[in-house]
């Protein structure tokens, strides 16, 4: 168990601590801005998802600068990622602050595209991520940051960054979902 995936286990670990903080702590606890209502519970999750973001960047930088790429952390990362983000936005419908139709639409074209990569891996295809993939991410986890912190500092302009993100993510999302269909559709009609 090397340190990157010392670090990607670290970061599953954190899923259910975010869990707890967001079950377990009331949401009018120890509100710290009136303006936007945001409270510890928000600040706790906001620090946990972003000490879990970090441990994201490092465990890559890790393994690719000192040689420690495996086959563990080629598939436990990207499960670790997705339960973070996942979770994250299903709790955040769960509290009303994210659409309950973005999430859907989003965990649904994850489900796809991990279906559309499990059957290219059958036939010996290795399909990486994409543009439109890596800006879905980023825009993901930019979005949950705002949605944490209610839309912290753009709620004092009047500027909905952390809907826009999150409709933002939702389209890339879409758009690379699609893209990947079409990369690998003669695997998925080929046994039509």
């Amino acid at each position: 168990m090397n340190l990157p995936n010392k670090l990607t286990m670290l970061r599953i670990v954190m899923v259910p601590v975010v869990v707890l903080i967001y079950l377990l702590i009331p949401q009018d606890f120890c509100v710290v801005s009136q303006t936007n209502g945001l409270a510890l519970r928000d600040i706790l999750a906001f620090l946990v998802f972003a000490a879990a973001s970090f441990t994201d960047m490092l465990d890559g930088q890790i393994a690719r600068k000192q040689h420690l790429i495996t086959s563990f952390g080629k598939f436990a990362d990207p499960i670790a990622d997705k339960m973070l983000v996942n979770t994250l936005l299903i709790l955040l419908v769960y509290t009303h602050q994210a659409n309950v139709v973005a999430v859907l639409l989003m965990i649904a074209r994850d489900l796809v595209v991990d279906g559309l990569r499990m059957l290219a891996s059958q036939h010996g295809k290795v399909v990486s991520a994409g543009f439109f993939g890596k800006l879905k991410t980023v825009l993901q986890m930019f979005a949950i940051v705002f949605l944490l912190l209610k839309n912290w500092p753009f709620i004092y302009v009047g500027l909905p960054v952390d809907q826009i993100l999150l409709w933002g993510a939702t389209l890339a999302s879409l758009w690379s979902g699609f893209v990947y269909f079409v990369q690998l559709k003669d695997y998925v009609l080929e046994s039509m």
